[in-house]
C-alpha cells in the first residue's frame, strides 16, 4: 500500500512537473510572439486616442517646435552660418550680375546675400507669437492628419492650411527688419534700375526684397519645426512630457 501511495505522490510530482514545463513553454512563446507583434499592438493607436487628446498632442508638438525654432534661427548666424537653409540671392540678381557690374553695383551684391539672411534673423523672433497663434487655430481634423501623415505632415499643414496667412502676418514684420537695416533700399533700389534696362522683368514676388525673405524664411521655420517633430515621433519618452508621450507613443 505504501509502494502505491509512493506512485501515485510520484506520478503527481512528475505531473505538475509537467505542468510546470508546459507552463514555462507557453510563457516563452507569448513573450516571443510579442516581440514580434507590431508595437502598435500594445499601445494607443490613432484611432484610440480622444480627439482632445490629439489635439492637444499635436499642437504641443508644434508649439516645441517652434521655440527650438526661434531659438535656433533668431540669432546672429542663424540662417546665415546653416548651409541647409542659407537664404540665397533671388534668381535674378546671378542671372545678371554681369548687368549690375556693368551698372556699378558690384558690391551691393554681397551686403544683399548677407542682408537677406540677417533680416530673417532678426525677425524670426518677432514673429513667434504669429506661429503659435497659427499652430492653436487648428482644428483636430488637421492635429490627425498630422499624427498619420508621418514625416513632412508638418510642412504639409503649414504650406496648405497656414502659409498664406503667416506671409500676410510675416510679411510687415520683415519689411520693418529690412528697412530698418538698409536692405530694402539697396535690393528695391538695384531691382528697379536693372528693370529700366529692359534686360528683365522681375516676377512680382521678386520685385521687393522683403517677399523673398518672407518666403525663405519661413520655409527655413518650417524645416526646423518639422525636424524637431520628427525627433519627438522617434522618441517621445525622451520629450519628458505626458501627452506627448501618450499620443506619439502610440504612432511608433
Amino acid at each position: 500500500m505504501a509502494h502505491t501511495s509512493a506512485n501515485s505522490a510520484a506520478t503527481t510530482d512528475r505531473g505538475a512537473a509537467f505542468d510546470e514545463r508546459r507552463l514555462l513553454i507557453a510563457c516563452a512563446l507569448a513573450t516571443a510572439a510579442s516581440m514580434l507583434l507590431p508595437r502598435d499592438s500594445f499601445s494607443a493607436s490613432l484611432g484610440e486616442l480622444t480627439s482632445k487628446d490629439a489635439d492637444m498632442g499635436v499642437k504641443a508638438a508644434l508649439e516645441r517646435g517652434v521655440a527650438m525654432a526661434v531659438s535656433q534661427l533668431g540669432k546672429p548666424d542663424g540662417f546665415w552660418a546653416n548651409e541647409r537653409i542659407r537664404i540665397p540671392l533671388p534668381d535674378w540678381i546671378p542671372r545678371f550680375e554681369r548687368a549690375i557690374k556693368v551698372l556699378g553695383r558690384s558690391k551691393d551684391i554681397e551686403t544683399i546675400k548677407l542682408g537677406v539672411n540677417r533680416a530673417a534673423e532678426q525677425a524670426v523672433p518677432l514673429a513667434r507669437a504669429l506661429l503659435v497663434a497659427a499652430i492653436r487655430a487648428m482644428n483636430v481634423q488637421d492635429a490627425k492628419a498630422i499624427l498619420s501623415g508621418g514625416d513632412g505632415a508638418v510642412t504639409r499643414y503649414f504650406q496648405e492650411k497656414s502659409q498664406a496667412a503667416l506671409t500676410q502676418k510675416f510679411l510687415p514684420v520683415v519689411t520693418g527688419v529690412t528697412s530698418r537695416i538698409g536692405l530694402a533700399q539697396q535690393y528695391n533700389s538695384l531691382a528697379q534700375q536693372l528693370q529700366q534696362t529692359g534686360l528683365v522683368k522681375l516676377p512680382p514676388d521678386q520685385q521687393r526684397v522683403e517677399t523673398h525673405v518672407t518666403r525663405k524664411a519661413l520655409e527655413g521655420l518650417f524645416l526646423i519645426i518639422a525636424e524637431e517633430e520628427g525627433k519627438i515621433r522617434r522618441d517621445p519618452v525622451g520629450t519628458g512630457s505626458e501627452i506627448l508621450k501618450r499620443v506619439f507613443g502610440g504612432l511608433r
